[in-house]
């Protein structure tokens, strides 16, 4: 048995041809995706790229294995403490010891565990291969590194390779040699010059004022990445960005699909194609990050070609990216880990068998602090740190009618949004009754000064808004914040 799994950063699903998106951005995922299962509802539990990647290695919650957020305390994945034995239960329960116990080897091709000090993403790697870059390098560095190991290796039996692009990930990196294969396409229709006019007058990190955080800086190593958006030739330039990093991204996956085909490993191959987190386009007036715990951000791809299983299907089940775990334990014969919060879909990939859940809660507390339920057609936010947003305390969207999050409805739908608390409230009771701690790491971010993107940052916002025709929102800010101001 032969795996390839594909970890996108930053990877839209809506931006991909097989679903759905107008532009030609992914031939080459697209093929994958029309021979096996395409995941339509499939989401991150915890964004962004740490927190997620955490919950994906560990197969728990962020809540359970403590990393939620970038910084301070809940960024350290939770000790064992007495009860650990000889060995800690990354050593035989995280992602890769699913293969391993298989008796395959395991091997990772990613910068990430340095650029986030996540030593433990490494545990269970056979070998690990890092890019050098801390996630800021182009797929021209990645592919090479990739293509070397299957000269050298591809034709043995029994591997799991991990690969991580980075290509989608602000800000914008395709090489200018590229090109801009997207020069003639729309925009997206969504976002009108009414829109996009309400957009600029929104306050906080990477709004369409601030596309570089806090300010509207331009870096000249990323001349795709523009520092604001205030007309419809610099939002072309920022999707246009994104896109084109999604389409270099599938050119080189391209070039590795060649290399196993030219090897005669292609047919035989496990292909999992999926992300860490999404991007923000728009929603909720924010671009180019993956700052908030809602559609934007946290729902991801997920494309699974499993030679003799499920082909050219599409799911439409919710799902956490940690029920891969399980999922895959299943598939192999195995016994699911005892630590683990996913629940299998294994049923899915054999015969099509609906294994969705009946909803998902989701979190980010590396920008904001926010849990969000994703149930029916509906998606509830809920805010305990604004990261300087201004957003409501709960925010209610249709994404049937609204799949960009434009119209908030909590006040018009009180009954959806108590439903929705029950479920969350249920949700954390489950958690905090099934961990040994008495804390929510969500918390521990509020206690020790708010989210790592927004921290310390008040006072040098505050003077950007008076700067910059905004100054109305300043005391309100001032009001919400008040332990946060020097």
């Amino acid at each position: 048995m032969r795996v390839l799994l594909l970890d996108l950063d930053s990877l839209r699903p809506d931006h991909l041809g097989c679903y759905g998106y107008n532009r030609d951005t992914s031939p080459n995922i697209d093929r994958i995706a029309s021979e096996g299962v395409r995941f339509d509802n499939y989401y991150t539990s915890d964004a962004p790229c740490f927190p997620s990647r955490t919950a994906l290695m560990t197969g728990k919650f962020g809540i359970h294995n403590g990393v939620v957020g970038h910084s301070g305390t809940a960024a350290e994945v939770r000790h064992e403490g007495i009860e650990r034995g000889f060995g800690d239960r990354l050593g035989s329960e995280s992602f890769p010891m699913v293969f391993r116990r298989s008796g395959m080897k395991t091997i990772l091709v990613s910068p990430f565990g340095e650029r986030h000090s996540a030593w433990t993403f490494y545990a269970g790697f056979n070998e690990i291969y890092n890019t050098g870059q801390g996630g800021m390098e182009s797929a021209e560095v990645v592919s090479p590194v990739v293509l070397d190991w299957i000269e050298r290796n591809g034709d043995q039996d029994n591997w799991m390779l991990y690969v991580n692009f980075w290509d989608p990930h602000t800000p914008y990196r395709a090489p200018q040699s590229f090109g801009n294969p997207f020069a003639q396409d729309p925009l997206p229709n969504w976002i009108t010059d009414d829109v996009l006019a309400e957009h600029v007058k929104k306050v906080g990190p990477h709004s369409a004022s601030e596309i570089n955080m806090y300010d509207n800086n331009i870096d000249p190593n990323f001349p795709r990445h523009p520092g604001e958006i205030r007309n419809r030739d610099e939002l072309k330039k920022m999707i246009d960005g994104y896109d084109c990093g999604v389409r270099h991204m599938d050119d080189h996956i391209g070039s590795i699909f060649r290399l196993l085909e030219k090897k005669g490993l292609m047919d035989d191959l496990i292909v999992i194609i999926t992300a860490d987190h999404g991007e923000n386009l728009g929603e909720l007036g924010i671009y180019g990050e993956h700052a908030t715990a809602d559609q934007g951000t946290c729902r991801i791809p997920m494309i699974i070609r499993w030679p003799g299983m499920t082909t050219g299907s599409v799911d439409e089940g919710l799902h956490y990216h940690l029920d891969l775990l399980p999922t895959l334990a299943e598939l192999l014969g195995q016994v699911p880990g005892s630590s683990w919060d996913g629940e299998s879909y294994a049923g899915m990939l054999r015969n099509g068998e609906d294994c969705g859940r009946n909803y998902l809660v989701f979190s980010q507390c590396a920008h904001v602090c926010q849990r969000s339920v994703r149930f029916g057609d509906w998606l509830y936010i809920r805010t305990y740190h604004d990261g300087y947003h201004l957003f409501d305390k709960e925010m209610l969207f249709n994404l049937k009618e609204d799949p960009f999050e434009q119209h908030n409805l909590a006040q018009q739908r009180l009954d959806i949004c108590r439903e929705a608390v029950y479920l969350l409230y249920e949700w954390h009771d489950n958690m905090m009754a099934s961990m040994k701690e008495n804390v929510d790491p969500l918390w521990t971010v509020i206690k020790e000064g708010g989210p790592f993107h927004a921290k310390g940052q008040l006072n040098r916002y505050l003077e950007r808004l008076k700067v910059t025709g905004r100054e109305h929102a300043v005391p309100e800010l001032q009001k919400r914040h008040p332990y946060e101001q020097v």
